[in-house]
Parts: C-alpha cells; sequence; structure tokens
C-alpha cells in the first residue's frame, strides 16, 4: 500500500512568461487558489497518504513558507530544496533519502481527475506504472504505445501520432533512482525511454477530466473550467447494514463483517468520478459501549482495507449522540443524527458537490427520511451485492475507469 506521494514542483515555467518569473509555476493562482493547493487537496482526499513530498526549485522560497510541516488530512506535508536545476529525474536523485521503496509520483503541472488508488492496484513489478490519458485530440502532448500494458516507446509531440498520452501521474520504485545517469537529467527524455525499451514501464488509460497549465491557452482555460470540474455528484452510504452487517451496535475491527460487494460498491463510486461519503448514526457513544475513539480506529481501519482494492471513502461523518443516551454530554438532540439531515448538510457545506445528481444509499426508514431533508435521492438496500445495487443506481457508466 503506498504511503508517500511526492510532487515535482521545480520547473521553470518558461512557456508562461512574466508569470513565472516570480511565482512558482504550481503557486500560480488559478480558480482563485494556487494550483497547488488543489493537487495537494486531490491526493489528501484518498485518505491512504501519510507523507506528501514537494519536490521544489525555482522561486522555492514560497513553497517552502507555504507547506513545509503543514498537515493536511492525513497527510504531513514536508519540502525538498534543489540548490541548482537537476530535472525531473534529478530531483528524485537529490531527495533519494527521503523516497519510500514505492511511492505515487505526480507532475505539478498537471490535473487528472481519475481513481488513483486503482493505478496503486495495478502496478506490479515494473519500475513505473504510468496514468495515461485516453481520447486525448491535439499533437499538444507526446504519445504513448503500448502492448497490453506494457509501455513499448514514446511518441514526440507534434509528430501527428494517435494512442493515449503521458498525464504525469506514476506509482514508481526506487529502484529508478540506479537508471539515473549524469545531472541533470530529465524522466521523460532521459530516463523513460530506456525503461520502455527494457521492458521495465507498465501504464493504464483512464479518461477522467484532465488539464496542462504549462502552456497559456491551458493556464487561462483551467481558470475556467477547473472549479466547475471538481465539482462532482456524491454517493451517501450509511454504515452499518450497508456497508457492514448491522451486528449491533460494532466499534471493533475483528467483529466487523463487510456486506457481499461493499467495498466493490466503493470503488464502483470511486471510478465513475465522485465523492463517497459515509454518514452513520453512532449512539452506542452515548450509550456508554463506546468512545468516540472506538469509532475513528474503526474508520481507519475500514479505510485501509478499502484501499488495498483501490477504493476509498472521503468523508466518514459520524452523529454519536442520542436524547435517551445515558452519558451526559451526548444526551441530546441533535439534527446530525438521522432522519435528521445535519450531517449530509454539512458534508455538501464542505465539499463541492453536485446534489442534484447525488444519492444516498441506506437500509433504513431514517435514512431516506434525511436523503430527502437534505434534497437528495434515497435508495433503500434490504441485502444482496451492495455492488450490484449501486451500479443499477449510478446514472451513468464510469467516466474515469480504465
Amino acid at each position: 500500500m503506498l504511503r508517500q506521494a511526492v510532487i515535482l514542483v521545480g520547473g521553470l515555467g518558461t512557456r508562461l512568461g512574466e508569470q513565472t518569473k516570480t511565482t512558482p509555476k504550481p503557486m500560480l493562482p488559478v480558480g482563485g487558489r494556487p494550483f497547488l493547493d488543489t493537487l495537494i487537496d486531490e491526493i489528501a482526499r484518498y485518505d491512504a497518504f501519510d507523507e506528501i513530498l514537494l519536490l521544489a526549485g525555482h522561486k522555492a522560497e514560497s513553497i517552502l513558507a507555504r507547506y513545509d510541516g503543514t498537515v493536511w488530512g492525513r497527510a504531513r506535508l514536508a519540502v525538498s530544496l534543489e540548490q541548482a536545476p537537476l530535472g525531473t529525474a534529478g530531483a528524485l536523485v537529490h531527495a533519494a533519502g527521503r523516497l519510500q521503496e514505492r511511492f505515487l509520483l505526480l507532475n505539478g503541472d498537471s490535473f487528472f481527475d481519475f481513481n488513483i488508488l486503482d493505478l496503486a492496484t495495478r502496478a506490479k513489478s515494473s519500475l513505473v506504472h504510468m496514468a495515461l490519458r485516453a481520447d486525448v485530440v491535439g499533437d499538444r502532448f507526446g504519445r504513448v504505445v503500448l502492448d497490453g500494458d506494457r509501455v513499448r516507446s514514446f511518441i514526440a509531440p507534434g509528430q501527428g501520432a494517435t494512442g493515449p498520452v503521458n498525464a504525469g501521474v506514476y506509482v514508481v520504485d526506487r529502484g529508478i533512482l540506479a537508471r539515473v545517469g549524469g545531472l541533470p537529467a530529465s524522466l521523460e527524455q532521459d530516463v523513460f525511454p530506456a525503461l520502455a525499451a527494457n521492458g521495465a514501464m507498465t501504464g493504464t488509460s483512464y479518461r477522467g477530466y484532465f488539464i496542462d497549465i504549462g502552456i497559456p491557452e491551458d493556464f487561462a482555460r483551467a481558470d475556467v473550467e477547473l472549479i466547475e470540474q471538481l465539482r462532482r455528484p456524491a454517493v451517501f452510504f450509511d454504515r452499518d447494514g450497508v456497508l457492514n452487517h448491522d451486528s449491533g451496535y460494532t466499534f471493533e475491527a475483528g467483529k466487523l463483517q463487510w456486506i457481499e460487494g461493499a467495498q466493490e460498491a466503493v470503488k464502483a463510486v470511486n471510478d465513475a468520478g465522485y465523492f463517497a461519503f459515509v454518514v452513520t448514526n453512532q449512539s452506542g457513544v452515548a450509550r456508554g459501549f463506546y468512545e468516540e475513539s472506538h469509532v475513528h480506529a474503526l474508520h481507519r481501519w475500514m479505510a485501509d482495507e478499502m484501499a488495498a482494492i483501490g477504493a476509498h471513502i472521503d468523508a466518514f461523518e459520524y452523529c454519536p449522540d442520542h436524547p435517551d443516551g445515558t452519558v451526559e454530554r451526548y444526551r441530546r438532540v441533535n439534527d446530525r443524527r438521522k432522519p435528521g439531515a445535519g450531517m449530509i448538510t454539512d458534508l455538501l457545506a464542505r465539499f463541492p458537490v453536485n446534489a442534484d445528481k447525488s444519492l444516498l444509499v441506506g437500509d433504513k426508514p431514517s435514512d431516506l427520511e434525511a436523503a430527502r431533508a437534505a434534497g437528495l435521492q434515497g435508495h433503500l438496500f434490504s441485502g444482496g451485492n451492495l455492488e450490484a445495487f449501486v451500479r443499477m443506481h449510478l446514472p451513468h457508466r464510469p467516466a474515469s475507469a480504465p
């Protein structure tokens, strides 16, 4: 399981002219905030990475000041500073002592909306497994020649070829450092072609939204498009009776039994480009059966179990309160407790959710009542395979899946 994400943020950005003379390209404002903020948010929402390492070079002081030592969700951020331009491969060599055995690597100039954890599950023994964007029109980007999932060669931009393009997201084995020769060195020009020729690269194509801000036209387009692209539909899952069998006040990982197809259902939602949320009443806390810390620990365990198959929950929301609770501080009426809509409306306020296309899956009338109160479609799950049930209610086929 990958625990480290590394972002290349050291390029000069010369094609953007005056804009990058004093500001690193990933720090330029896109949609009203630094582009790098959006990339970090996208990684952090998977709740799978313990560290995000930024490899900085050009005008790195602003990156160091804004991000080093901060925490975004589960991940702590750190910055590696180059003293001289070393290229994308050289940046990895410079940070060699800080790299884990396998890590996610991203180009800090581009945004690709697809299920990153799916890529992680497909990365096997190759040194590099790359995410490819299918169906890109035009010849600005170089093309990748695939044989199954094996990368055979690269075709330079401007040669009119077809095929997927390199989207700048990779699962990388630290052994790649032994393939880097003299510095400075570029991954794309000096390392990847030789890896492909030796059969050491694989890739998977996806169809999510993709934008690279490296040229003025696409930078301007991203400034207009990105906010709307980040506005996704969502599936809200009840927990007990939907994701796991309701055995009565479940709070121990060893006693949780997944519903058939539950983890796969979450992955289907991820692959479709939706947010996936959990909204669960946990009155066992109010009744003194367990603590809130037990709820957090169980949700962490569930998240790790799902990550192993390429699935994730964007946020777990729970309500510990009950008006008949035996623990005084939790003995109260709370609109976050279903059939109240508070957990749902809190998530709608925190995330850019397209509520009109969103839905809730629950196993009780109170779940559906909460959905109606929040203006969502509600669907009653009465058992069986959850993945089949969810796929039946997703309004369109997956947009980002391979």
